[in-house]
């Protein structure tokens, strides 16, 4: 079994246990991937093409690592003209090793956690984020406390009329010169 996905623009033909090198996607490794654009099945010679996508279908993949690509470098020139410029560039990707090929809207194995879709995700991250404002606040208005009160003021010092002024020292006598 099969299936053609699409994902960063680009299609991929993908079978269970393939690794795959795509586009940057989310996660760090051990993260699973659920990929629901999925151009095209096949299966025991049995071909299914979708319209754009097959309804139900995903591909579920683990991320293996977040790696980037060979450098490749951009050179311009204008002849007789002096005008040269030079540019590299590496793109980031991602290794994808892929689990499993499910049809019909069927759900990933127990085995593993599920993959969670982009939504859940979302909702996810939104929830930590007022915690860790209050956190914040609180770790502020902490350190204000104990800087206000470590740093007090030196006592202001004593007037300088106290102190008698340093003596001068006499100028050296100048030498006369004959002409």
């Amino acid at each position: 079994m099969y299936a053609v996905i699409k994902t960063g623009g680009k299609q991929y033909r993908v079978a269970k246990d393939d690794v795959v090198v795509v586009e940057k996607l989310d996660g760090v490794a051990g993260d699973t991937v659920e990929l629901d654009s999925v151009l095209m099945l096949s299966d025991a010679g049995k071909t299914t093409a979708g319209a754009p996508f097959v309804d139900g279908a995903t591909v579920t993949a683990e991320v293996v690592e977040q790696t980037r690509g060979d450098k490749v470098i951009v050179f311009k020139k204008q002849r007789r003209q002096n005008h040269r410029r030079k540019k590299g560039h590496r793109q980031h990707l991602t290794v994808l090793k892929v689990t499993d090929i499910l049809t019909d809207g069927k759900k990933p194995a127990k085995g593993k956690a599920a993959p969670k879709k982009a939504e859940e995700k979302k909702a996810e991250e939104k929830k930590p984020v007022a915690k860790k404002a209050a956190e914040k606040t609180e770790a502020k208005t902490e350190t204000k406390t104990a800087t206000k009160t470590e740093t007090k003021k030196a006592a202001p010092k004593k007037a300088a009329a106290d102190k008698k002024p340093a003596a001068k020292k006499a100028a050296a006598p100048k030498a006369k010169t004959e002409e």
